[in-house]
């Protein structure tokens, strides 16, 4: 069902993981060119055609309207509402605590040096949409936003073929506090709100998670506009010791299976005991799920059990790997985590599984993908913040400084930046 691997003696399997990399397609990189020029240049009318084109439906007005938000909350079903709105208080109670306040340092009376957190002012989001529509998205980028004070919230997401959008993704953005909807997705949605177009305002950052494609819109228009991360397939790292339940593994590595073909499924064990019966446990529970096809490309794609010789070579597989999310199936995870150095988001035993994080928990589960979590972090409230510098110098203060700076601006051969100082005391 999926490979076993000896560290020891097979390194192979890692090098391909660590090299793997959804920016390398050629022909990825032509089409979403073609369509950022295409929106820059025709804004609404290629919008228009890249919609029906892409999501096989014609629009007219792309924002979503009163009556369809209505209609969504009137519509879904009432348990899952009140779940939408109980995973919300717990993502905003999560990241409240993440915000932080300007500040100014007084060096006596002739020197105040500060620091002004504002938030940006406009900001879209971007949320997977058509048959796979993710409310909790919507959730994990809009609560950390109107945390920051962020004013207008732009969403964006692929309509289905009826010109829809899923009522609880409607919801969630309504409670979350989403301004204004568009329905339109794939990589023209990413150049529509960098560009701006007649019906989609520019805005001044870009986050949330997409397909290839919307991927490498991302990394195109970064700079014109700020992202928060450029997305790689998805990934879960298991560290699993003798006492370790395969049952709960297998249906862990599966659940991230599921996302696509790309998605990394990973077991490092030092128990030959687990990795067979985990084995075992992948053949019975795959052939009872829907995408069981997409699940088995993946696990044959991406898919290993490492068998380590000891926990501390577990540990530094898995601080090699980086993985988005990790799970620590162990008797003593409260020990071993805090060995770990790179991890998108920590989950202790076996009664925390991914998908709580992902859907309810609170901590954010947009995750730095691809060992990206060795210099990145989650999504969070800072993400929508900005950070503005105060100097101020009295004329006292800055003759005390002066030939220090005279010297180190004609040290770098700008002797205009040392003219500058050397005016003031003519």
């Amino acid at each position: 069902m999926i490979r076993i691997i000896d560290s020891i003696k097979d390194s192979g399997f890692l090098k391909k993981l660590l090299d793997r990399s959804q920016f390398e397609f050629e022909e990825v990189n032509k089409v979403v060119d073609e369509i950022l020029f295409n929106i820059r240049e025709r804004k609404d009318k290629a919008l228009k055609e890249y919609t029906l084109k892409f999501d096989k439906v014609e629009i007219d007005d792309f924002l979503v309207s009163k009556e369809e938000i209505d209609d969504a909350f009137e519509n879904i079903d009432d348990n899952l509402k009140n779940d939408l709105l109980r995973a919300k208080e717990n993502i905003e109670k999560y990241h409240t605590k993440q915000l932080k306040s300007s500040y100014t340092l007084h060096d006596g009376e002739d020197i105040i040096l500060g620091q002004i957190i504002r938030p940006i002012e406009k900001v879209g989001i971007y949320v997977p949409g058509g048959s796979a529509a993710y409310p909790s998205t919507v959730l994990m980028n809009a609560v950390p936003a109107k945390i920051a004070g962020v004013k207008e919230i732009v969403m964006i997401t692929p309509p289905n073929k009826e010109g829809k959008i899923k009522d609880s993704v409607l919801v969630a953005a309504s409670i979350a506090g989403v301004d204004k909807i568009y329905k339109v997705g794939g990589a023209q949605g990413i150049g529509a709100l960098t560009f701006g177009t007649e019906s989609i305002p520019k805005v001044s950052k870009i986050v949330g998670p997409g397909n290839i494609y919307v991927a490498m819109a991302k990394k195109k228009v970064a700079g014109y506009v700020g992202i928060d991360m450029i997305a790689g397939p998805s990934e879960i790292l298991i560290i699993a010791d003798e006492h370790a339940n395969p049952k709960y593994i297998a249906a862990d590595l599966i659940s991230q299976a599921e996302h696509d073909e790309m998605a990394a499924s990973i077991l490092v064990t030092d128990s030959q005991k687990i990795a067979k019966k985990v084995n075992e446990e992948l053949k019975i529970q795959v052939e009872m799920l829907e995408r069981k096809e997409i699940i088995k490309k993946s696990l044959k794609n991406y898919g290993a059990i490492i068998i380590t010789s000891s926990m501390n070579e577990s540990i530094k597989i898995a601080n090699e790997v980086a993985p988005e999310h990790l799970e620590i199936l162990t008797r003593t995870p409260f020990d071993l985590y805090k060995q770990v150095k790179n991890a998108g988001a920590i989950f202790l035993g076996e009664f925390s599984p991914e998908p709580l994080g992902d859907y309810f928990a609170g901590p954010n589960h947009t995750l730095p993908t691809s060992s990206t979590s060795k210099f990145a972090s989650p999504l969070g409230v800072e993400d929508f913040l900005k950070k503005t510098s105060l100097i101020y110098y009295s004329k006292e203060a800055l003759m005390k400084s002066k030939d220090s700076i005279i010297r180190i601006a004609e040290d770098e051969g700008l002797t205009a930046h040392a003219n500058s100082i050397k005016v003031r005391f003519e």
